[in-house]
Parts: C-alpha cells; sequence; structure tokens
C-alpha cells in the first residue's frame, strides 16, 4: 500500500494487478474478498435469501384465503362476482410496487441496496399486520397498496445477489433469488390456508369468542411480520456492494479495467489510468438504461412473463377451491395449502440440484424458451384433471402444480440472468427496479385481469368453444405463446446470453464474440 504525493486528500489506494480498491469502502473490500475466495459467499446467499422470502411470503400468503375474505366483507351477494373483487384487492400491491419501483431502484443506486433493503423490512413487519387487522374491502385494500408502495426489495436484491458473488457464480445467486421467491410463492399460501379462520380449523386452541374470530385473517400475517423482525436484523450486518469512496471520490466506483500500478515509480501513468477509469465511470452513469436495447427487451419479455405468472397463481387458487359444478376441485384452503407445500419442496430440491447445471449448458436463453414451451401443453390439460376424483385427482394435481412452478421458476430466473448480463454494474439496481416496476404493472393487471376472466369461464360452462376452465387455460397460454416468440432475435439480441464483458461492451466475453463470428457465412 502507498499513498499519493500529488493527491493527499485521497485514501489510500490498495493495489492488486487489475484493480483500485479505496480503505473504507465496504463494496471495495468486498470486492477484495471475492478475489480471494473461490467458494460460494454463502452468508451473503442465505441473506439474499431470506429477504426474497420474507417479500414473497405476504404476496401470496392471501391467495388460499382471498375468496372467502372478501366474502366475508359482503361486497357482493353474488358467488360469481367474489373473483372479481378478490382479483382486485389481489392486484392493489402490485399497483403501488409499479408507482414506486423505479424510485427504489434508483435510491438502491444513489445511496445503497441496504438502505432500501432495510425500509422494506420494516414496511412488511408493519403493514402486512395492519392488512390482517382489516376490517372492510378498503382497508384492505388501503393497506396492500401501502405495503406495495414501500416495498423496493426485489429489484435491490437482485443486483446485491450478484455483487457479493464471483461472476462464475451469478447463476447460483439469482437462482436462490428466484428459488426463494418460487418457495415463498409457495409456503406463503400454505402459511395462509393452514392459519387462516383458526377458530374453524382449530376450535380446541381458538375460541369461537374471541379475537380470533373478529379476525379470522390476522393469525398468517402476523406470522409473516414476524418472521421478517430477524432479516431487518440481518439486514444491518451485511456488506453494502454500492462504491462509496470517501473524500470527493463517491462517484469513483471499483471498475477492474483501472491498472493498478506502483505509485511511488509509475504516478503519471497511475494518474493517468485512474482519470480514464473516472471518464468510464461517468460514461456509464450517464448512459441511459432506455437506451440500451439488450436490458430493455429482456425488461419487456419479462414483464409478459410477469402477467402470466401472476394471472396463474391467482386463477390456481381460486379454480381449487371453487365448486365442481363451475368446474372447480371443490378444495378446502388447507387442501390448497398442502398442494403448494408440496410443490415449493420439490422446487427446492429442483433449483439447489438443477438449474444452475442447466443454465451453464444451454445458456438463459435456451433454459427460458424451453421451459416456456413445456408449460403450454401442461396447462391445456387442467380442464380434464378436474375430471379426476379422489386419490387419482390429488396425485395428478400434486405433480403438475410441481412441473408448472418448476417452468415458471426456470423461466423467471433465466430473465433474471438475461437483465444482469445485459446491464452494467452502476445501472444494475436501477435496471432492476425498472424491471419491477413494469413487472408490478403487468402484475397489477394480473389479478384483477384473472378474478374476471375466471368468473367469465365460470358463467360459460355450456359453451361450444372452449367450454368454463378451457378457455381459461387457452388465454393464459396465448401469452406464454407471445413470451416465446419474444424470445428470439431481433427482438432478444443473443448477446444477452453472456455477462458483459469487464470492458463494457455489449457483446459480451470474448468467447461470445468469437461465436458471433463463426455464425457469419463466409463471403
Amino acid at each position: 500500500m502507498a499513498n499519493t504525493s500529488n493527491n493527499t486528500e485521497h485514501e489510500p489506494l490498495l493495489k492488486r494487478a487489475n484493480a483500485v480498491y479505496f480503505e473504507g469502502c465496504e463494496a471495495c473490500q468486498l470486492e477484495r474478498r471475492k478475489e480471494q475466495q473461490r467458494s460460494y459467499p454463502l452468508r451473503e446467499f442465505f441473506f439474499v435469501g431470506m429477504v426474497v422470502l420474507v417479500n414473497a411470503l405476504p404476496i401470496s400468503s392471501l391467495f388460499p384465503f382471498l375468496y372467502f375474505m372478501v366474502r366475508d366483507f359482503h361486497v357482493t351477494n353474488r358467488s360469481e362476482d367474489i373473483a372479481t373483487y378478490a382479483g382486485i384487492l389481489g392486484s392493489s400491491f402490485m399497483v403501488g410496487r409499479f408507482l414506486f419501483s423505479v424510485i427504489w431502484g434508483v435510491a438502491a443506486d444513489r445511496y445503497g441496496r441496504k438502505p432500501v433493503i432495510i425500509i422494506g423490512a420494516i414496511s412488511i413487519i408493519v403493514l402486512n399486520t395492519l392488512f390482517g387487522l382489516s376490517v372492510n374491502y378498503w382497508m384492505a385494500i388501503s393497506t396492500r397498496f401501502l405495503l406495495g408502495t414501500f416495498n423496493g426489495l426485489i429489484g435491490t436484491i437482485k443486483a446485491y445477489a450478484t455483487e457479493v458473488s464471483r461472476e462464475e457464480h451469478h447463476a447460483a445467486g439469482l437462482s436462490i433469488v428466484t428459488t426463494t421467491w418460487g418457495i415463498g410463492l409457495i409456503i406463503g399460501p400454505a402459511i395462509g390456508g393452514f392459519l387462516a379462520q383458526p377458530t374453524q380449523k382449530y376450535p380446541y386452541i381458538f375460541s369461537t369468542d374471541s379475537f380470533w374470530e373478529r379476525f379470522p385473517y390476522f393469525l398468517p400475517c402476523v406470522v409473516i411480520s414476524t418472521f421478517a423482525i430477524p432479516v431487518l436484523v440481518l439486514s444491518f450486518l451485511l456488506p453494502e456492494t454500492l462504491h462509496k469512496h470517501p473524500h470527493g471520490q463517491e462517484e469513483e466506483k471499483y471498475d477492474p479495467n483501472v491498472i493498478s500500478i506502483d505509485i511511488e515509480k509509475e504516478e503519471p501513468q497511475n494518474e493517468k489510468a485512474c482519470m480514464e477509469g473516472k471518464k468510464k465511470g461517468k460514461m456509464s452513469t450517464l448512459k441511459s438504461i432506455i437506451n440500451n436495447w439488450p436490458v430493455m427487451s429482456t425488461i419487456i419479455i419479462n414483464c409478459i412473463y410477469s402477467l402470466h405468472d401472476i394471472a396463474y397463481s391467482e386463477i390456481f387458487s381460486l379454480w381449487a377451491v371453487s365448486p365442481k359444478r363451475l368446474g372447480g376441485l371443490s378444495f378446502t384452503t388447507s387442501q390448497v395449502g398442502e398442494i403448494l407445500a408440496i410443490s415449493g419442496f420439490g422446487l427446492l430440491i429442483f433449483q439447489l440440484t438443477t438449474f444452475s447445471p442447466l443454465a451453464k449448458l444451454f445458456g438463459p436463453i435456451h433454459v427460458t424458451r424451453m421451459s416456456a414451451l413445456i408449460s403450454i401443453p401442461l396447462l391445456s390439460a387442467y380442464p380434464f384433471i378436474a375430471l379426476l376424483r379422489d386419490q387419482a385427482l390429488w396425485i395428478i394435481i400434486n405433480c403438475a402444480s410441481l412441473l408448472k412452478n418448476i417452468l415458471s421458476v426456470m423461466t423467471i430466473t433465466g430473465t433474471f440472468l438475461l437483465l444482469n448480463n445485459a446491464a452494467p454494474q452502476d445501472q444494475r439496481a436501477a435496471a432492476n427496479g425498472l424491471q419491477m416496476s413494469g413487472m408490478s404493472f403487468f402484475k397489477a393487471i394480473g389479478p384483477a385481469a384473472a378474478g374476471v376472466l375466471f368468473s367469465w369461464g365460470q358463467k360459460r360452462q355450456n359453451s361450444d368453444f372452449l367450454p368454463g376452465f378451457h378457455m381459461v387455460c387457452f388465454i393464459l397460454n396465448i401469452i406464454v405463446i407471445i413470451f416465446t416468440i419474444m424470445t428470439f432475435d431481433p427482438i432478444l439480441p443473443r448477446s444477452t446470453n453472456k455477462p458483459l464483458a469487464k470492458d463494457g461492451n455489449d457483446l459480451g466475453s470474448e468467447k461470445q464474440r468469437q461465436i458471433e463470428q463463426e455464425d457469419v457465412p463466409a463471403s
């Protein structure tokens, strides 16, 4: 370590062959540890998983009891219309997240990842608890909307997952994000299904004339809020990944292209290298995400699939609890919770053992495309599953739910990888925030549209063309087909299949350049 003689106000530089590190910067210290640690950053990955899980639980926990909650609010007297109001309530969270995700992403790029994560954890603790205490339909919508407004976790944590790990571990980091997200979308309904209406399910523990009878949906909410408390504590202990260099060096972020040499011997060259690093940092900061087509194309296709994914989640829960006469399965909330819990366990095993090798073998574009295509015939079979009875129904619906959730998580994880491949580090949180904003817009539309679509399907049981639930599944598959078409060039550039080169070139690594050159026919 050496100090510059001409610029004494700068912090000392810690030099490596290909990088310059600043003392006092948590992100620089993290970069040093990444260079020395070849193994997975298990502590940071565990934290990433916990943050994603605590964010997913309040989103999904209401699916099993949403139908009954709306019914208990007495907003409509017709059973066929309950799904419509349930969809609107389910959308309120995503409306809030859509309006503020970009703001949280920009804040994460300016002030750091940790403050945004901390605020998000606090909002879950407070607002999810208040949702469980809702006494009418409008209070429920308001608390869900505010919960989405103050929740900027997912876009930020996706950037964090890649920044705490080496490049070869990026797929594993994002796999953890989508795995725990998928598990949260499974465990959440299980919590909601088993713990909602406790006076009916567990009368020997919860008295019918107690607080729990007045607020039958409070128990699952308070359990999730309690789980968020240790996550909030952990948020203060993890390293910040946004570079903050003291003494006026905030804008000079870590740049692996800055050549660090012996300052005492070659100071003019080092100053030149540092100045070039600053210019690159400024130019990268000034790049408009909107003009970065690889980033924008990835965001667009992710938003399209998000519409399908949230609509499917909403429709599956409504379909499972709907009566047989309307094409449903007539399951209880507990049975829905069991199905989704089984799917979650299988999903965990798959993601931990299979996804990362698949992504490395085929690349994220092919994994995304294949998983989407396989889901089309699977979803088309759902209306026929409803014709089964007893044990056969239970076994088949569990297998179908597990496979569908695996395919969905593969698709979503692939699009996350594509985005982080396309976005430079100083734009990554903002790009993920923009993606979450777009996803939230479609996820805001999704539950409401799904509720209307499902209600419409129930009213056309005797139609000659795609009666009842057949039409619902057909429309869901149309969205998947559109998504799949958009994963091909020129809509989605092939360059997104590989990470950006260290010089920021959109073509990615040298290997990718060679592949593209080989694809050009000889003249």
